[in-house]
């Protein structure tokens, strides 16, 4: 073997070398992107984060290749913001995503996603990254909000959540509110009422064209599932296949689709520079009962601020980069994907904007690199709670998100826990460290004053459709 090629082996092996480290005298190799977001999936739901029932060899492997966060946390606790933090490196309040009434995009919103805003795909656009989205959008469903507009080359999906349709609206006098489901290719509507059991196979099918014909391009692949939100649905080949249900099979069909995306990656031989990443968007529909998922540890689960609402399972691989079988308990963030991507293929933030994410490429290298000590939770335009190091401290909470019976409490002595000892957040400790509680206001109150008003987008509903659809988020939100 040429000596060379010797010396780069044992580096990348020995010293953990970057693929992408021009400084170590390693020809630059260019990093592909693949995310893999899954809906309403709960902490405790995988193989790897300690589910008896649910099989999920695929991610299990990709675990075992890669690293396993158990700390890692989404931007808000309900669909629409929390995909824009993650495009975007910023809590939605930045960018007109925060509502208290409307939490999400419905079919007859005419908001969306502001152009002015920057995505992780249109960062990479300045190094010609092709870009693709397969699965569920929610950022805005009108022609100038649609993923083509905001840096995706290629989009086949839903536009938004897959209960939002007549077949699944679960109220008969509202479902003449609704339109048909659309499945979008581009720009344009090629089905309505797509078949659901088809969707997981669908996206998956397409993500490893994608990645084939691509093979010779930097790209960047972004796969958000439709489930396990509500309603769940799964093909033939999986229904019935999982020891946890309905449930278990959508999951269980999610880690195939990995299955098939990874093993694209090897056969077209990128598997080595591209970089893939699986995480769940919130955290479970606890209130759909055997329907919804699993927090774990974690207290209460989507719509909460609550750690089950926002700290996620999330998992990273990339061979000679990310070291495998590792586990990091380090603070991170879907925030953190987009300066940390643009880090990785050198392109300068803009210096127009505050960004809330962090590069945690050190992370990325050693499990054990702390890089944020901080972490806010939203619901709406409400800062509910902030994480400070171990310590957390809670401003509102509601016990049970999704119950029209469940106030918000304001708390004016916060409510204090600390994560490390406490990750079920059940014993609450205030009285005990009133020196932290003040320390914990003070950041809350430093991170408020950085945001400057913007115009909502989340609240612009086609007027005649406005109190029907407040009918509807009160008795199908439960808000």
């Amino acid at each position: 073997m040429n000596k060379v090629v010797i010396l780069i082996t044992l580096c990348l092996i020995l010293y953990g070398c970057s693929p992408n480290d021009k400084s170590a005298g390693i020809p630059e190799r260019v990093t592909n992107f693949v995310i893999l977001f899954a809906d309403d999936l709960g902490y405790g739901d995988l193989g790897p984060y300690g589910h008896p029932t649910i099989s999920t060899p695929h991610l299990d492997k990709m675990a075992n290749e890669g690293m396993k966060f158990t700390q890692f946390y989404v931007s808000a606790p309900v669909c629409t913001p929390s995909r824009a933090g993650l495009l975007t490196g910023r809590y939605s309040i930045r960018s007109g995503l925060a509502d208290d009434r409307f939490s999400v995009f419905f079919p007859y919103s005419l908001g969306g996603l502001p152009q002015s805003e920057i995505t992780i795909a249109e960062g990479l656009k300045q190094k010609d990254y092709v870009t693709a989205i397969f699965g569920k959008w929610h950022l805005g469903h009108r022609p100038d909000y649609l993923p083509t507009k905001q840096g995706f080359d290629t989009y086949f999906g839903l536009p938004y959540s897959n209960d939002m349709s007549p077949p699944t609206v679960p109220f008969e006098p509202l479902k003449k509110l609704f339109p048909p489901m659309p499945l979008m290719e581009g720009d344009e509507i090629v089905e309505e009422e797509p078949d659901q059991t088809q969707l997981t196979k669908r996206y998956a099918e397409r993500a490893v064209r994608f990645i084939g014909e691509q093979k010779d391009n930097p790209f960047f692949l972004y796969v958000p599932f439709a489930f396990p939100h509500i309603p769940l649905f799964a093909s033939e080949e999986f229904r019935g296949k999982s020891k946890r249900g309905l449930y278990g099979d959508t999951v269980e069909e999610i880690d195939w689709a990995v299955g098939q995306i990874m093993d694209a990656l090897k056969t077209n031989g990128v598997d080595q520079n591209t970089m893939v990443i699986f995480i769940s968007d919130n955290g479970p529909w606890l209130s759909k009962l055997q329907e919804g998922g699993s927090s774990g540890l974690l207290r209460n689960g989507k719509g909460s601020t609550y750690e089950g609402g926002q700290r996620v399972p999330a998992i990273a691989r990339y061979p000679g980069y990310i070291p495998a079988g590792t586990v990091s308990s380090s603070l991170a963030s879907t925030l953190d994907l987009f300066p940390t991507i643009m880090s990785m293929t050198d392109i300068d933030l803009v210096k127009d904007r505050i960004y809330d994410g962090y590069d945690i490429t050190s992370i990325l290298k050693d499990p054990n690199q702390t890089v944020r000590d901080e972490m806010m939770y939203y619901r709406g335009s409400q800062l509910r709670a902030i994480r400070h190091g171990n310590f957390k401290a809670h401003f509102i909470t509601r016990e049970k998100p999704y119950d029209p019976n469940s106030d918000e409490v304001h708390h004016d002595n916060p409510l204090l826990y600390n994560l490390n000892i406490d990750p079920s957040e059940q014993y609450e400790i205030s009285a005990d460290h009133p020196d932290i509680v003040e320390v914990l206001i003070l950041e809350s109150e430093k991170h408020k004053r950085s945001i400057k008003p913007v115009e909502n987008q989340l609240n612009k509903i086609e007027p005649d459709k406005l109190e029907a659809l407040l009918e509807i988020y009160k008795k199908y939100f439960n808000k």
